[in-house]
């Protein structure tokens, strides 16, 4: 349990420079995405195929999580999206519903009874990004759409575990990434052709970013995250994720001053969302507490 949590802490650390990529490299969302996937998927055959990491599985199996890719690309389009429409610290606001919608989705696919805890607390996270929602209007396209990512993003992880259940780590991933390139290159003429882009080709900067998010960002940061979901429920790593905006939000203060540009009302709602995220880790320790004593009992 423990190396589970490392592992998902360093994974939420790296996710939080995704934010600030998706502002430093120029080109646009479906662009960017494109990019992420292509490099990403080459990476994830070579290094996983050498080590001999990637197994034979059932074409049915293949299908139904290259079908997880496309939710998982359209995650990030929405995402980078979102930051294109307001800014970063308010993307990863968003970000933070997953929790929310997490605690309706897993139950509901696993088939068991809702926790009111992890409602509750979804539920105050919510209540935060709606009242920045409610008292700034300037960011109002780029939280719905950022809540659309949110939604995306509670999904796929929760399908995850379903595959984890039964392949390992190293396999889902290729075949996932592999998936959302197939399915993002055959629907970017359609969306270039609604959101036309000046160049398509990234330049040394936008070059060495995109390597960056690819490598450290997806390859080391999913692998660690798809781990610890191996042994964390689907909610505890999407709330934990939670704090990745803490981490994303610091470095857009410091690399773009985006604390100038944001109202009181923002740091009312981050309050409330960080309320949620200390109820939890608070939540955790009891139940572990309770774990150990019933372990002790034996």
């Amino acid at each position: 349990m423990k190396k589970a949590f490392i592992q998902l802490h360093i994974a939420v650390f790296l996710a939080g420079f995704t934010g600030i990529l998706g502002r430093l490299i120029s080109l646009n969302e479906g662009m960017i995405v494109w990019y992420r996937l292509l490099i990403t998927t080459l990476t994830m055959w070579i290094l996983f195929g050498f080590a001999k990491k990637i197994h034979r599985i059932p074409l049915t199996v293949i299908f139904k999580i290259a079908a997880t890719g496309f939710i998982a690309a359209m995650h990030w389009i929405t995402f980078y999206g979102s930051i294109k429409y307001s800014n970063v610290s308010v993307a990863l606001i968003c970000f933070s519903a997953t929790g929310f919608f997490t605690s309706i989705f897993e139950p509901l696919i696993f088939r068991k009874k809702f926790d009111v805890a992890e409602l509750f607390l979804g539920i105050m996270t919510l209540a935060g990004i709606y009242i920045i929602f409610h008292f700034d209007s300037r960011y109002k396209t780029g939280i719905i759409v950022g809540l659309i990512s949110a939604l995306l993003g509670a999904l796929f992880p929760v399908l995850n575990r379903q595959f984890l259940q039964r392949i390992n780590v190293e396999t889902m991933l290729a075949w996932q990434q592999t998936g959302g390139l197939i399915w993002i290159s055959c629907l970017l003429p359609f969306y270039l052709l609604w959101f036309p882009v000046e160049h398509f080709l990234p330049g040394l900067k936008d070059t060495m970013w995109l390597l960056v998010l690819s490598w450290l960002c997806s390859v080391v940061a999913f692998r660690f995250s798809s781990y610890a979901l191996k042994r964390l429920s689907a909610f505890t790593v999407n709330l934990s994720f939670t704090l990745e905006p803490v981490y994303g939000i610091v470095l857009a203060f410091i690399v773009f001053n985006e604390n100038k540009l944001l109202s009181k009302w923002f740091y009312i709602g981050f309050a409330i969302i960080a309320a949620a995220i200390i109820l939890h880790v608070m939540l955790l320790l009891k139940q572990e507490q309770k774990s150990l004593t019933k372990t002790a009992h034996v």
